[in-house]
């Protein structure tokens, strides 16, 4: 099957699957019903795929022996090892490779009305080129052939389908154990002698799937009923083949003629066909499109994907927005990250990793062109039970249990899904094996759990949650003792054990216990109101929305000890619904302003992302958000407790900084991103540290975000200053910020960097503290690479929004002037 890699890269031909069949499986069954059970299976290469797939041939009414080649013997020499079975009558020689519905009732009586010893079945092609042509005279008696002739050599268009008719006397012109050919060696010595032999030519399908398109081609042969062969499922009239236990939305839509094979989920809007054929235990995401290709079992397909004339082995993930163009061939197990292209006629070859954006334009066999990084910006995030499996996670768990000595305690939580249960228990189980103690706070908020962590003396935690943002996605998080991320170094060292697979193992007496925490949430609660210097002078009243978080369960009663009286919306732990995109966290805020209005509250908040970030409105109905929120709640802290030390990003604008010292506090800036702001607002001892996205840092408290006590702290100050949330936005500068991003290849990344410095280095107005940062005027701009995507983030700030517009446009023209240039 060397001509159909990579399909065959890890099986033999005739176990590359036509509808979800193996291409042996149709022959041996079609040799069922031609009442033909006795079947003998020669067998070489990977010959152990073969027999435990069919054993011994009774779950498909036939059955089968097998004789092994430990040296290739030749077509016809394989088959002298079977001499002793076959010495008993007519046997029928079929390629276990070859697809075909051969009527074999009518080529065994051709054969005995013509009392052959060899007969030949044949076929007639439009290109002989690739096959053994054959000239028979009026009676069908073979009368010359010749094998795989060029143009000249041409003189028939009948060929060898490799399928014979023999009888047992044809082992006399062969020895045991040597290599013979039935075309090279033995039907030539038949021709000279005079031997009677015959040639019959079928009338049924056949097709020798010597390539790759030809594969392709065998299944939509299959599917217009070309073939008179069954395939798998449900048929209806209209050429749908649906296998048992398929899950098909409503809004598919599915395009005569398609086969599904059983199990499989195809997800609203998804478009399947027309000549599409899809494996067992697969899934076909949302808006998806699929055409004329052939997808085989437990293989993920993201949302927007769209795959024209393709096949995807087994196993392989494509994730969303990619496209595979026509007869490209993705083989088992890859992993083909977002946003990219496979281009034509590429193949690539098992378990390799294609970067997300990337385009592939040539084959890709050796190497595996991945970059090797386990971790991402927060920590390990892949599909849920696609990338992060049990399995996944076991191997994960040992590796980061192996860091750390035996005995050491390890905090896990995780959210209310069931995924995330499902792999925490999986961490669990290797924690334990490589000898850690386990203390299991089960389904807790974030800011609860890693209060916990500090204060509880462990070792290190994992907590385990869906990404924010994308529900599919299950993210693992890995922090130290301070319930901080962990640093890089220990990530690395993380990575390179789990890559390696070198996991210590506990002997089987120190294994590790676990045992579940008890008192987490009392434990926060009263560092919460320590902390809180809480001094109540009038009564609030505020809606919260708690986005199905665990907080539902404790934190109403918090506000009421804080001398709120609130309304609960959502208040049960259910991370599945929780809002999770910008469309999602709009209906609620937009839901909870209309209450806010109509009862006349001061005003509203939801929490989202496990508890760590919050979103606000005021008495109005007013959305208060991003810079808007850090801007009141900075402001609002450094004015009410003097010489507060804040910490902003990279990206916060100059305006919002401006703000604060203005208002008596010491501002830092932090690099951009989550952990780098945590980190600083450590190092620096600040008080408090805020991004654009409505997370608040404590450290005094624990070092993540945690949005209960932001908006207590902004509870208590708005209780003694005595002012309204309306009143503190009001006097809140308006930011003219401006962001956008350029797809960039990681390896033109360092190539438009480079040249940007170059142009503005002897301007004196350049920072590279991180990225490229100019001062235009007023105004300035960051060039940022993206760490994790093949993009590079362009900020901007300036007097005004069209300015700050102008100057991200201008950068992103510059960068598309460089892309262009380089290519």
């Amino acid at each position: 099957g060397s001509r159909l890699r990579p399909v065959t890269a890890n099986r033999p031909k005739p176990m590359a699957p036509v509808c979800n069949e193996p291409i042996m499986e149709h022959i041996v069954r079609h040799l069922a019903r031609a009442g033909i059970t006795d079947v003998i299976a020669t067998v070489f290469y990977l010959a152990e795929e073969i027999e435990g797939y069919f054993g011994d041939g009774s779950d498909f009414g036939v059955n089968i022996t097998y004789t092994h080649e430990t040296t290739p013997l030749g077509t016809a020499g394989a088959v002298k090892q079977a001499e002793d079975q076959l010495s008993d009558g007519t046997f029928v020689i079929v390629s276990g490779d070859a697809l075909t519905d051969v009527d074999l009732e009518k080529a065994i009586a051709f054969h005995k009305e013509k009392k052959s010893l060899a007969t030949l079945i044949l076929y007639r092609v439009k290109s002989p080129l690739d096959f053994g042509v054959v000239i028979t005279d009026a009676d069908g008696r073979v009368s010359r052939f010749l094998e795989k002739p060029s143009w000249s050599e041409v003189f028939s268009d009948t060929v060898n389908t490799g399928m014979y008719i023999l009888e047992p006397e044809i082992f006399k012109f062969m020895e045991p154990g040597k290599n013979y050919d039935w075309s090279g060696d033995i039907f030539p010595q038949l021709l000279d002698q005079g031997l009677p032999m015959y040639g019959y030519v079928m009338e049924e399908y056949w097709a020798d799937i010597g390539s790759l398109t030809q594969y392709r081609e065998a299944h939509e042969d299959m599917l217009a009923g070309r073939v008179n062969l069954p395939i798998q499922g449900r048929h209806s009239e209209t050429g749908v083949y649906i296998s048992p236990n398929c899950s098909i939305d409503e809004t598919a839509e599915i395009i005569p003629p398609v086969c599904v094979g059983r199990n499989t989920k195809i997800k609203r809007g998804a478009r399947i066909g027309p000549y599409a054929v899809i494996g067992e235990n697969s899934f076909i995401e949302e808006g998806a499109v699929i055409n004329r290709s052939v997808i085989w079992d437990s293989c993920y397909i993201g949302p927007k994907v769209i795959a024209n004339a393709a096949v995807v082995c087994s196993r392989t993930t494509i994730k969303r927005d990619c496209i595979l163009r026509e007869d490209s061939v993705i083989g088992d197990r890859c992993l083909i990250d977002a946003g990219s292209t496979v281009r034509p006629r590429v193949k690539i070859w098992p378990d390799k990793v294609v970067e997300r954006g990337s385009i592939v334009t040539m084959s890709l066999i050796w190497g595996n062109k991945w970059r090797g990084t386990l971790f991402r910006d927060l920590g390990v995030a892949g599909l849920s039970n696609i990338e992060i499996t049990p399995d996944f996670a076991c191997r994960l768990g040992s590796a980061f249990g192996s860091l750390f000595p035996s005995g050491c305690r390890i905090v896990t939580s995780r959210d209310s899904t069931k995924s995330s249960r499902m792999i925490k228990r999986a961490l669990i189980s290797s924690l334990l094996s490589v000898g850690c103690q386990v203390l299991d706070m089960r389904s807790a908020a974030l800011p609860v759990a890693r209060h916990f962590i500090r204060h509880s003396g462990v070792t290190a935690a994992m907590h385990v949650r869906k990404l924010p943002g994308n529900a599919r996605v299950t993210l693992i998080e890995m922090m130290d003792e301070d319930g901080a991320y962990l640093s890089r170094k220990l990530e690395r060292k993380v990575e390179s054990a789990f890559f390696r697979e070198d996991f210590k193992r506990a002997d089987s007496e120190e294994i590790g216990a676990m045992e579940f925490v008890s008192r987490a949430v009392e434990e926060y609660q009263a560092d919460f109101f320590r902390h809180l210097q809480l001094v109540p002078k009038r009564r609030l009243k505020v809606v919260c929305d708690y986005g199905y978080s665990a907080l539902g369960s404790s934190y109403p009663a918090m506000l009421e000890r804080m001398g709120v009286e609130s309304i609960s919306l959502n208040s049960f732990s259910d991370a599945r619904r929780a809002p999770r995109t910008e469309i999602e966290i709009e209906n609620h805020v937009r839901n909870m302003a209309q209450i806010v209005g109509r009862l006349g509250y001061d005003m509203g908040v939801l929490f989202t992302e496990e508890g760590e970030r919050l979103t606000i409105v005021d008495n109005l109905g007013e959305r208060i958000e991003g810079n808007t929120l850090l801007a009141a709640l900075g402001s609002l802290y450094a004015e009410m407790r003097p010489g507060s030390r804040i910490v902003l990003g990279a990206t916060t604008p100059v305006r919002l900084e401006r703000a604060l010292i203005e208002h008596g506090a010491t501002v830092i800036r932090a690099k951009s991103g989550v952990r780098e702001l945590m980190s600083t607002a450590l190092t620096a001892d600040a008080n408090l540290a805020g991004d654009e996205r409505g997370g608040f840092i404590f450290p005094v408290l624990h070092p993540g975000f945690d949005a209960p006590f932001g908006f207590g702290i902004l509870v208590s100050l708005l209780q003694k200053s005595g002012l309204s949330l309306t009143d503190i936005t009001r006097n809140v500068p308006s930011f003219c910020i401006s962001s956008t991003q350029a797809p960039v290849s990681w390896e033109e990344k360092g190539k438009v960097m480079r040249t940007l410095a170059e142009e503005h280095l002897t301007d004196g107005q350049i920072e590279m503290q991180e990225g490229l940062k100019w001062v235009k005027g007023t105004g300035w701009v960051l060039i940022l690479p993206d760490d994790i995507e093949p993009v590079i983030h362009i900020y901007s700030e300036a007097e005004t929004q069209e300015e700050s517009d102008d100057l991200v446009e201008e950068m992103l023209h510059r960068i598309i002037e460089i892309l262009g240039r380089a290519s």
